[in-house]
C-alpha cells in the first residue's frame, strides 16, 4: 500500500524527500530512462542519430539550450516532451495567493521565508506540483515584459505597498516557472528590452523589474526556438543572450523520403477503414512528401521560410478525403486516391508555401503549386519508370489516343477507356499490385500524369476533368 504524501513540512522531512534543483531532477530522470534503454522521445522520427543525440548531451550537460531550425521540423514537440523527465510530481509550500511554487526546504520569496521563520514545522502546510503543469511556453510576437518577467501591480501601490518592496510586483511566466520549464518560442521576435530581462535571468537568475533589483534565486530551465535566418540576422537578438544559451540545436527537415511519410502517416492520424474504408497505394504517399520535398528545393519558394512538415500531413488529408468523398459517391469500397484527387490540393496549400519574390516572377501561388506537383510526379514517375518500363505506353499514344479521366469518374470506367491503350493497362498494374479496379484506375492516371510530366503526352484540364492526348 502506498504511503500517503506528506501535508506538512514536518511530514515531508520524515518522508526522505531531497530538494534538487530543475535540471539535476531532469539529469537523474535522463539517466534512468538512458540506463533503462527506454525510448527518449517517443514519435519523433528521422532524429535518432543527430538531434536526439545532442539534447541528451544537452540536458546531462545543465544547458539551457535554443532549438535552431525552419518551420514544421517539431522544435516546439521536443521542447514540450522535456516534461516527461520531470517528478511525477513535487512538493511545495502552500502559501495562499503566492503565484509561486516554493521549495519547501529552501523559499526564495518573502512570503515563504516568513512562513517557516514563524511557523513550526508541522503548521507548514505542503501540496504536490504536478509535473504537467510545470511547463509554460510563450510566443514571441506581442508578448510584453510583464507577460514574461513581471510588472508593478498598481493595484498593490494603490493599498500602501512600497514600489520597491517585492510584495508590489506581479510576477510574469518565468518567476511562476520556478522549478520548472519555460520555454519561448521565436525568440527574434522579442523586443530588446524582454532580451536584456532574459539575459539577466540568464545570467544572476534573479528579477529586476522598473529598476528594482528584486533577488530571487530562480531555478528554471529555460528553452528557445528561432528561425535560422531571423536568428543569425544582426542586431535580432542581443549578443549577450546569445551567449548565455548552454546548447543550439539544430532540427532539420527528414533526410529520406521514406523518413518523411512515415512522419505524415503518423501525424495525420486518418480513420481509413470502418465503413467507408480507403486503401492508399504507396506511390501516392510518395508523390504527396515529395510535393514538400520538391517545394523546398523550388525556386519559387522561399527558402529562409521553409516548408513545413505540416504541409504534407495537410495535403495527404487532403487526398485521402477526396478519395473518401468519391468512394462514399459512387459507392466504391475501398475507395483509392489518384492523381486526379490532387486537384484538390489547393485548398490545403494555399497560405502555406512563402514565394520568393524574384525568383517567382510574379506567378501566383496556385501556379507555383501547380508547378511543383509536377516536378513531383515527374521525380517519382521516373524512379518507376526505371524498374517497370512505363515509357513503352507513350508510343501507344503516338496512334492519336484521348483518354479524359477525373476525380469523380468511377473506376469502372477506366478498363473501357484504355482498350485502345492495352499496354497502359497492363504495364499500370506492376506499379502496385492490386485487383480492384480503384486500384486499377489510381495507378493508369499515375502513368498517365507520369508521361505527361516527362512530356511524352500532352495534357488537357477542364472543370475536373483531366485529358491526356499525342
Amino acid at each position: 500500500m502506498t504511503a500517503p504524501r506528506p501535508t506538512n513540512l514536518q511530514q515531508l522531512r520524515e518522508s526522505g524527500w531531497q530538494s534538487k534543483s530543475v535540471k539535476h531532477e531532469l539529469r537523474d530522470n535522463f539517466l534512468t530512462a538512458l540506463k533503462a534503454n527506454t525510448p527518449l522521445f517517443p514519435g519523433i522520427v528521422g532524429y535518432e542519430n543527430t538531434v536526439v543525440p545532442e539534447i541528451s548531451i544537452a540536458v546531462l550537460a545543465g544547458h539551457d539550450m535554443l532549438f535552431l531550425g525552419e518551420k514544421g521540423q517539431a522544435k516546439s514537440r521536443l521542447m514540450r516532451s522535456l516534461v516527461k523527465f520531470l517528478d511525477p510530481e513535487i512538493p511545495y509550500l502552500d502559501i495562499p495567493g503566492s503565484p509561486v511554487h516554493e521549495d519547501p526546504y529552501s523559499p526564495i520569496t518573502r512570503a515563504g521565508k516568513e512562513l517557516l521563520r514563524t511557523h513550526p514545522p508541522e503548521q507548514v502546510p505542503i501540496a504536490w506540483w504536478p509535473r504537467a503543469e510545470r511547463y509554460a511556453e510563450r510566443l514571441a510576437p506581442g508578448t510584453k515584459f510583464a507577460d514574461v518577467i513581471g510588472e508593478i501591480d498598481p493595484a498593490k501601490l494603490a493599498m500602501g505597498t512600497s514600489m520597491g518592496a517585492e510584495d508590489a510586483l506581479h510576477f510574469g511566466l518565468i518567476p511562476r516557472m520556478h522549478r520548472g520549464i519555460f520555454a519561448m518560442n521565436e525568440i527574434p521576435e522579442l523586443d530588446e528590452l524582454i532580451q536584456v530581462g532574459l539575459f539577466n535571468i540568464l545570467e544572476e537568475r534573479d528579477v529586476q523589474i522598473r529598476g528594482y533589483p528584486i533577488q530571487f534565486d530562480l531555478d528554471v530551465m529555460v528553452l528557445f526556438s528561432a528561425n535560422p535566418t531571423t536568428f543569425n540576422r544582426s542586431g535580432k537578438v542581443i549578443p549577450q543572450l546569445k551567449d548565455r544559451i548552454g546548447s543550439l540545436i539544430q532540427t532539420h527537415y527528414p533526410k529520406e523520403r521514406a523518413l518523411g511519410i512515415e512522419i505524415m502517416e503518423q501525424e495525420a492520424t486518418l480513420e481509413t477503414g470502418g465503413e467507408f474504408p480507403v486503401v492508399v497505394p504507396y506511390f501516392m504517399k510518395e508523390i504527396i512528401e515529395q510535393i514538400s520535398v520538391s517545394a523546398r528545393k523550388s525556386k519559387y519558394v522561399d527558402h529562409a521560410s521553409g516548408v513545413s512538415a505540416r504541409f504534407s500531413i495537410a495535403n495527404y488529408r487532403t487526398m485521402v478525403a477526396s478519395a473518401m468523398h468519391r468512394g462514399v459517391r459512387l459507392g466504391e469500397k475501398p475507395a483509392v486516391p489518384r492523381i486526379s484527387d490532387l486537384g484538390h490540393l489547393p485548398t490545403s496549400s494555399i497560405g502555406k508555401l512563402e514565394l520568393d519574390l524574384m525568383g517567382s516572377h510574379q506567378m501566383s501561388e496556385k501556379q507555383v503549386l501547380e508547378s511543383i506537383i509536377a516536378d513531383a510526379i515527374r521525380v517519382v514517375f521516373e524512379e518507376y519508370v526505371d524498374k517497370h518500363g512505363l515509357d513503352e505506353i507513350a508510343t501507344a499514344f503516338g496512334k492519336g489516343v484521348k483518354i479524359e479521366v477525373g476525380d469523380m469518374l468511377a473506376s469502372a470506367e477506366y478498363a473501357k477507356r484504355l482498350k485502345r491503350v492495352p499496354k497502359a493497362w497492363e504495364k499500370a498494374f506492376e506499379v502496385n499490385a492490386g485487383t480492384t479496379d480503384a486500384m486499377r484506375a489510381s495507378c493508369v492516371e499515375f502513368v498517365l500524369a507520369g508521361l505527361y510530366a516527362t512530356d511524352q503526352i500532352s495534357r488537357g484540364a477542364h472543370h475536373g476533368h483531366i485529358t491526356y492526348e499525342t
